[in-house]
C-alpha cells in the first residue's frame, strides 16, 4: 500500500527547506556561473576578495559604474586538440560573473587590483571628505 503524497510531500519540501538553510548559514547557496566573494569593509577601504581559479589576469576584466563594481572573467579550453578523443571533458570555455553594491562612494582613480594564485583582490579607497568631527557648545 502506497504511503500519503502529501507526506512525501512534505518531507521533500523539509529536505530542500534544510539544504537551503545550511547553505545560507555557511556563506550562501552559490549560483552557478557566478565568483564566491568576500567583501570586507575597514575604516579606509572595501577589500575584495574573488576565487578565479584557473584564470589568467588576461581573462578578467572589472569595472566601476555607479557604485557597482562588476567582475567579468572568461576562459577558454586551450588544451583542446583537433583529433583528441576525451574519455571525459568537464573543462571547456567558462565564464562568470559577479556584481557588488558597494554602500558607500570610493575614490575611483586610486583603486588597485591584484591576481594571484587565483584570487583576485580589489582595494576601493572610500572617498574622504575631509571634514572632522567636533564638539559643539551648547549655550
Amino acid at each position: 500500500m502506497r504511503g500519503n503524497p502529501f507526506e512525501e510531500i512534505e518531507e521533500m519540501l523539509d529536505r530542500v527547506s534544510k539544504q537551503v538553510e545550511e547553505g545560507m548559514t555557511s556563506g550562501g547557496l552559490q549560483v552557478p556561473g557566478s565568483v564566491p566573494v568576500n567583501v570586507v569593509e575597514t575604516d579606509e577601504e572595501y577589500v575584495v576578495t574573488a576565487d578565479l581559479p584557473g584564470y589568467e589576469t588576461d581573462d578578467i576584466e572589472l569595472t566601476l559604474s555607479e557604485g557597482t563594481l562588476r567582475l567579468d572573467a572568461e576562459r577558454e579550453d586551450d588544451h583542446a586538440h583537433e583529433g583528441d578523443r576525451y574519455l571525459r571533458r568537464e573543462r571547456t570555455r567558462t565564464s562568470v560573473s559577479r556584481r557588488i553594491r558597494l554602500p558607500e562612494p570610493v575614490e575611483e582613480e586610486s583603486i588597485t587590483a591584484g591576481h594571484e594564485n587565483g584570487v583576485l583582490t580589489v582595494r576601493l579607497p572610500k572617498v574622504t571628505t575631509g571634514e572632522t568631527s567636533r564638539e559643539i557648545d551648547i549655550e
